[in-house]
């Protein structure tokens, strides 16, 4: 049933991925977005997997892949986690990545960002990252990341496709198009590198609070409205070095 009405919203909805080649004659960022063990390490929390989950194990293995190429390259990359303040729930979830526990830390796959010099680490306690890089003072971490690097474009990956990924793109999205992001021009979505959580309409049924969230459907609609928005949604991402005259 649910493969047939994934089926029939793709149809309904369908989705335009391009191939995107990304030029290195221009500054690109990567933006990774709670890549962390308590939304993708199998029972590592309240909304971690239960089990292996493939979507979320390939958005972590191409997330990793594309994080060494850019930290190869020395580009900017900022990375987004999900960390809470036990006395602050985020409601409608239970406690999930209190700050300091293993919850809230980058999957080992990750973990070796922490000590690369051109990654930007962002604790935020909301859903948006955009808003979740807001100081006290007013500054904005990620708006200064883009406009210090001098950023043309950004490559999004992470979890959740349709809850933290899509509101910090749109977030984004209209901050560019208001002016606020210069020189940042291109929002870009790699579908293979995001991922989303899994619970089926008999799991949430028998479970008190729980609202249905058919993965591969949440998935596409997140991809969906984010293009909506105006962001770019890509299938396939490679960065080119230009040829020399």
């Amino acid at each position: 049933m649910v493969s047939q009405t994934v089926d029939l919203l793709k149809n309904e909805l369908p989705l335009e991925q391009e191939s995107v080649v990304l030029p290195e004659d221009v500054v690109n960022g990567l933006v990774l977005v709670d890549i962390i063990n308590g939304f993708c390490s199998v029972g590592a929390g309240n909304l971690a997997p239960r089990e292996p989950n493939m979507q979320i194990t390939g958005m972590i293995n191409e997330s990793a892949r594309l994080a060494r190429l850019f930290c190869d390259k020395k580009l900017p990359v900022l990375a987004f986690l999900d960390s809470h303040q036990p006395n602050k729930p985020e409601e409608p979830y239970p406690p999930h990545c209190i700050a300091g526990t293993d919850e809230s830390k980058l999957v080992p796959a990750l973990q070796w960002i922490e000590n690369e010099p051109n990654v930007t680490i962002r604790r935020k306690d909301c859903f948006d990252g955009f808003l979740g890089s807001i100081e006290d003072d007013g500054s904005n971490v990620f708006v200064d990341w883009v406009k210090n690097n001098h950023i043309k474009a950004i490559l999004v990956v992470g979890i959740c496709t349709d809850i933290c990924v899509l509101d910090f793109v749109c977030s984004t999205i209209s901050a560019r198009n208001r002016g606020f992001l210069a020189p940042l021009e291109d929002v870009i979505v790699y579908s293979r590198g995001c991922a989303t959580f899994d619970v089926p309409l008999h799991v949430a049924r028998n479970t008190k609070g729980a609202l249905s969230h058919p993965q591969e459907l949440m998935h596409h609609v997140g991809l969906y409205m984010a293009k909506e928005r105006g962001a770019i949604i890509a299938n396939e991402v490679s960065l080119v070095t230009p040829k020399k005259p």
